[in-house]
């Protein structure tokens, strides 16, 4: 793929008419147009280690900032990194509703640290969540949650290294001065964050919705029709 400003400080990008991401603004998964490009001249002057774009979401119009790195400059163009960063991401959607109150607290910021892009931070409140969830659920509640891991592995085919970064986040403590963490790119926090939502959707969601409707199931079932009296009989009247 070929990403770069040509001398008349128009951006080419071979995969132009599929570029598409999640709109931070309207949430929704759309095709992206180039509209603002920083002038040649000006980037040659100045030779910056990064290249911001504007873009415009094709759903709503709102316009979305991109960050390139630079990967050389040549004599009529400027040469860009196929990978870009996203300076503002769509917000993660997740049902709170049975989330405890500790752990709701801990998941939203965490949210908001991987909505910015700050990884380092990301991985901090998920291990701060993830430990809020096994102090909740005591040692077994722990120890079912690392086998549910274990599964979503095999099942998403997550590589050693990385399945070892999401272990070390999750199931480290902080019983030391300077908790190390590993360090994260956007590839492994969006894995990690994918675990960290399976853990909570098991522990409670998913637990919190089967209640719900079993709760409402016994309710109709208590007010089956055998068991309610007819207005006529309630009134004292017969029936030929």
């Amino acid at each position: 793929m070929s990403v770069y400003v040509d001398a008349n400080s128009r951006l080419h990008h071979d995969q132009e008419r599929s570029l598409a991401l999640n709109c931070p603004h309207c949430q929704a998964f759309s095709h992206i147009t180039a509209m603002s490009v920083p002038q040649y001249g000006e980037l040659v002057a100045s030779r910056p280690s990064h290249v911001g774009v504007v873009y415009r979401c094709d759903s709503c119009n709102a316009p979305i900032f991109l960050k390139y790195p630079v990967k050389m400059y040549a004599s009529n163009r400027v040469e860009l990194a196929n990978s870009f960063v996203e300076l503002e991401r769509a917000r993660e959607k997740f049902s709170f509703t049975y989330l405890p109150e500790e752990g709701e607290k801990l998941f939203r910021e965490a949210l908001a640290c991987y909505s910015a892009g700050l990884f380092a931070a990301f991985a901090s409140m998920c291990r701060r969540t993830a430990q809020a969830v096994f102090h909740d659920l005591g040692e077994n509640g722990r120890l079912q949650t690392f086998d549910q891991i274990a599964e979503a592995r095999e099942m998403a085919e997550i590589d050693a290294d990385t399945f070892a970064a999401m272990k070390k986040v999750l199931f480290g403590t902080d019983a030391e001065a300077y908790p190390s963490l590993p360090e994260l790119g956007p590839d492994e926090a969006a894995v990690l964050l994918e675990f960290l939502k399976d853990i909570l959707y098991q522990a409670y969601v998913r637990r919190g919705k089967l209640q719900q409707a079993t709760m409402v199931r016994r309710f109709f079932v208590d007010e089956a029709p055998d068991k309610i009296t007819p207005i006529g009989r309630a009134a004292g009247q017969t029936t030929d």
